[in-house]
């Protein structure tokens, strides 16, 4: 994948499949879709029936659906999506007023790429599906990453820098911890806008510990500082503790670089549209 490369959809012209029962939603997500591709096909499905046939009459390169259908679930959606597809990939995103609890609760199936919460607006909406069309990058923002591994951390460096974002990298919780205090001390050249950490590191400290430090002892809230949690662990009780201690997404090993940074700047474009950075 060249630099700066972080189009989910290489086709000029992509045909994306958008599944909601309700028409201002496909009339919205079709909307911001037009503007970031002009050439774009977007096809409106209300139900899992129309969508199964749009499937039929052709291959598709994205797919948002809602949660809850009329006649099925969204989940039904993605794995009509990957049976059709085979090989392909095909980026399909649940979009809900419900997505949060479902993450929290791992109920999320291996055929959805990603989700988004309605409850974040229409112009969180915008900024997500554009993450996936056409990124935008967020030159000069600055990861605090973690990880034990000077070997993973040097790849994952390159691949956060290859997209204009500064990293700095620490290898325990503990210096983590240094520098945002530092930090809320004015004592500190950094400015951090999300933390990147692997969910296993050496030490009296994990991934889960970071989290719940920055939410309670700190007081950071989600939008005030971002966090994404790497983790191989497919347990689902586990990420599920991840999510409920205040993570702001996960990103599964082994890490791969358009998914990576499609994350981290889909959550640094939402902490910007908070405002200036304050305390909630």
């Amino acid at each position: 994948m060249p630099p700066h490369d972080l189009r989910h959809l290489i086709s000029q012209t992509p045909r994306v499949m958008v599944v909601d029962g309700s028409r201002m939603v496909r009339k919205l997500i079709g909307d911001v879709l037009r503007r970031e591709l002009p050439q774009v096909q977007v096809v409106g499905c209300a139900t899992l029936a129309e969508a199964r046939k749009a499937l039929a009459e052709g291959a598709v390169d994205l797919v948002t659906t809602a949660l809850s259908l009329k006649d099925g679930t969204g989940l039904e959606v993605a794995r009509a999506v990957r049976e059709t597809a085979g090989q392909a990939y095909v980026p399909v995103i649940v979009v809900s007023g419900e997505a949060q609890s479902h993450l929290e609760q791992r109920r999320f199936t291996e055929f959805v790429t990603d989700y988004f919460d309605k409850a974040l607006g229409h112009e969180a909406l915008a900024a997500f599906i554009q993450g996936y069309v056409q990124p935008e990058a967020m030159p000069g923002a600055t990861v605090l990453y973690v990880e034990d591994s000077r070997v993973v951390a040097e790849t994952t460096r390159r691949m956060l820098e290859r997209h204009d974002l500064k990293v700095v990298h620490v290898l325990r919780a503990e210096d983590a911890f240094a520098l945002l205090t530092a930090e809320s001390l004015g004592m500190s050249t950094h400015r951090f806008d999300l933390v990147l950490t692997d969910v296993t590191l050496k030490g009296e400290l994990s991934g889960v510990d970071i989290v719940q430090r920055v939410r309670i002892d700190f007081g950071y809230g989600k939008r005030r500082l971002p966090i994404l949690v790497m983790t191989g662990d497919s347990n689902r009780d586990n990420q599920a503790e991840l999510l409920q201690s205040g993570a702001n997404d996960l990103v599964l090993k082994p890490i791969e670089e358009r998914l990576l940074v499609t994350k981290v700047l889909f959550q640094l474009r939402l902490a910007r549209m908070a405002g200036p950075r304050v305390d909630d």
